[in-house]
């Protein structure tokens, strides 16, 4: 693409997540829920080539670019894809679109733009939704569940807050506890199973569906927690590419209601 068609490409995106809220919430049909693809570009085509038809629903959880080797190519496709089918495809933020708020390592797609486009993508990018709904009992998003009292709280958080760190940077761990502070290492604020049940409680969700966790176990916390990846970036920690696949008509309790599907 010129430089010219991806400046407009990105203002025709931005005014469709500008009028997408926080929470996007599905009701019917059949949703794809498509792990991190972090730049990579092929499976990114896979998925929407078998699955982007009448009656089904994308949703891709963040982190589209950084890692992987066609980052530029992969988000250009998605925002392409967005602006074609704007209620079928969702894209929601993971860390690697808050750029703006927060600079991060690695971050090759970033650096390797100059100072106007860095702002446009960013900018853009801010807007992306992060959290879907469904009415089967899932929830959705990158990292970890916010702090809110409901649902509709999620349409308050803020960029750069810290219910907006808690979804697109938390972590989950396998201890008992509630908030457990931030990893001294990564940055990465981390919960333990505590705080998982108390918010899903909150939020009547049976079922999260998330990414961005590479070295998190699959399946956690007696099966309510499904950790996916769609990227071969992270191929030295999990053996295939999968996404979720679940039908809207059916009642989902645990991962084992969920179908796994490798790209």
């Amino acid at each position: 693409m010129t430089r010219e068609e991806i400046k407009e490409l990105l203002n025709e995106a931005e005014k469709i997540f500008a009028q997408e809220a926080n929470l996007i919430q599905l009701e019917s049909g059949r949703v794809i829920f498509v792990g991190d693809t972090h730049g990579d570009f092929e499976a990114t085509e896979k998925v929407i080539r078998k699955h982007l038809k009448p009656g089904n629903k994308l949703v891709f959880l963040g982190d589209y670019v950084d890692r992987g080797p066609a980052s530029r190519e992969n988000i250009n496709f998605l925002l392409q894809q967005k602006i074609e089918h704007p209620d079928s495809l969702f894209l929601l933020m993971g860390n690697h679109e808050g750029y703006a708020v927060l600079s991060f390592h690695p971050a090759d797609f970033w650096d390797g733009l100059d100072a106007e486009l860095g702002q446009r993508y960013s900018e853009v990018l801010s807007k992306l939704p992060l959290v879907v709904s469904t009415s089967n009992g899932i929830i959705a998003l990158h990292g970890a569940l916010p702090d809110v009292s409901s649902l509709e709280d999620i349409n308050k958080i803020k960029l750069g807050s810290t219910e907006w760190h808690q979804v697109t940077w938390g972590d989950w761990q396998e201890g008992v506890g509630g908030g457990l502070g931030v990893d001294p290492y990564t940055g990465r604020p981390q919960f333990g199973r505590a705080w998982f049940e108390d918010i899903m409680s909150r939020l009547g969700k049976n079922v999260l569906i998330r990414s961005h966790q590479p070295g998190a176990p699959p399946i956690m916390y007696g099966g309510r927690c499904l950790t996916i990846f769609t990227s071969s970036a992270y191929s030295h920690y999990v053996d295939d590419r999968t996404v979720a696949l679940v039908d809207l008509e059916r009642g989902v309790e645990r991962a084992d209601d969920i179908t796994i599907e490798i790209v």
